[in-house]
């Protein structure tokens, strides 16, 4: 048995950047799951969770923030050895993380995860490995577990392969190699004014682990494909990288991270260069959720660091530009930020990001996040303003 109960309160100056009256969110997630084997090759999953959003200055309220009931995983795994080689197959509804964190993950920061419908297959030896996947996400409803389904718009699928690289490199290391290579076609996507059929195809290399006291998470992905019979010609180059200042296990950490997403052509009829990365991290670039790697420039230093023996404190200062000043500038769900295509200015938003976590037992923890967004000429010329944001959550997991 396992599951989470989370209760959070987060506050937002000028929603939607636009001045307006503060909006107050008070969240609770409550999910448990059951894990059964039967033997050693038969596996069963399930898990149910319940989503309560109130407070004020809601807005229009989305089925994963506020759900009676839904069922967030339910899957069947059978697993065997042929040959020393680890295989597998994964059917049903699932979270799916296999591939750089602003590309695929489960999305903690909603009240429910975000999900998938369909298969997965791997095959594993000690250095090398191999999945397969196509899946349709998720689409919840509000009212309990009968109106949850599988999107008919968009469908994901690919394969993700990863090599372990010799410790030996550069005087010692823990580092992996994982090419991949996905599709996701979608009948509705929307660019610019336009809502068509889009089949992008993601060529990527994700780059990543510690050597030394440094640690790298690097991504190359070139991204082809076409939208309304334009072709799509777009790159997307995530670089984050962090050093370790001592040998402890909590010493202090420096780095930065310097992202480049491709943009353009969304407002247009040629090319369409705008980046896209379909299930990622979307808090990566804003507590509040004002920005997406899709025509983004953006290079932000950090430092994390411990005191009190347990508490986790980490502060970024995140500086964004646009690629292209005939695109727009886009939100976490890949929206536009309405008429930011149609004024000058490269300048996205300065952003102060301060998060702070406390484990108060193996199972209870505490996290607050605060954010400042100074917005920059292509927000505020567009009638956009600057935001603040300040969150704080218990969790207790089991």
């Amino acid at each position: 048995m396992s599951g989470e109960a989370r209760l959070r309160v987060n506050h937002t100056t000028n929603p939607n950047l636009r001045d307006s009256e503060a909006q107050r969110q008070d969240i609770l997630r409550l999910f448990g799951g059951a894990d059964l084997h039967v033997g050693e090759h038969l596996r069963f999953y399930g898990e149910v969770a319940h989503g309560t959003l109130e407070g004020e200055n809601l807005g229009n309220v989305l089925p994963n923030l506020r759900n009676k009931l839904a069922v967030q995983q339910a899957f069947v795994d059978l697993t065997g050895t042929v040959a020393d080689v680890d295989v597998g197959v994964r059917y049903g509804r699932q979270t799916f993380a296999d591939g750089p964190n602003l590309m695929v993950v489960p999305r903690d920061n909603n009240t429910l995860y975000f999900g998938f419908n369909g298969f997965r297959a791997w095959a594993r030896t000690a250095g090398v490995r191999a999945d397969v996947f196509d899946f349709k996400p998720t689409a919840y409803g509000t009212q309990g577990t009968r109106d949850d389904d599988a999107e008919s718009a968009r469908r994901f699928s690919g394969i993700s392969t990863g090599v372990v690289l010799p410790d030996t490199l550069f005087g010692g290391s823990k580092l992996y190699l994982d090419p991949f290579l996905w599709r996701l076609r979608n009948r509705n996507a929307v660019w610019g004014t336009d809502n068509a059929r889009e089949v992008r195809n993601f060529y990527g290399l994700h780059f990543w682990g510690d050597a030394g006291p440094v640690n790298l998470d690097w991504t190359v992905n070139y991204q082809g494909g076409s939208y309304d019979n334009r072709s799509i010609k777009a790159w997307l180059i995530l670089l984050a990288q962090t050093y370790k200042l001592g040998k402890g296990r909590n010493a202090p950490r420096v780095g930065f991270h310097a992202d480049y997403a491709s943009g353009g052509g969304a407002y247009g009829n040629g090319t369409l260069r705008t980046a896209l990365a379909p299930f990622g991290n979307n808090i990566y670039y804003s507590y509040q959720l004002f920005a997406t790697p899709t025509n983004l420039i953006a290079v932000a230093p950090n430092v994390s660091f411990t005191v009190l023996d347990k508490l986790r404190l980490t502060a970024e200062y995140q500086l964004s530009w646009r690629d292209s000043q005939n695109d727009a500038v886009y939100r976490a769900n890949g929206s536009a930020f309405a008429g930011t295509q149609n004024v000058s200015g490269s300048k996205i938003a300065d952003t102060i990001r301060f998060q702070a976590v406390y484990p108060i037992s193996s199972r209870l923890s505490f996290t607050g996040r605060y954010e400042h967004l100074i917005a920059g000429s292509s927000l505020t010329r567009a009638g956009y303003k600057n935001s603040d944001f300040l969150a704080g959550w218990l969790s207790y997991r089991f």
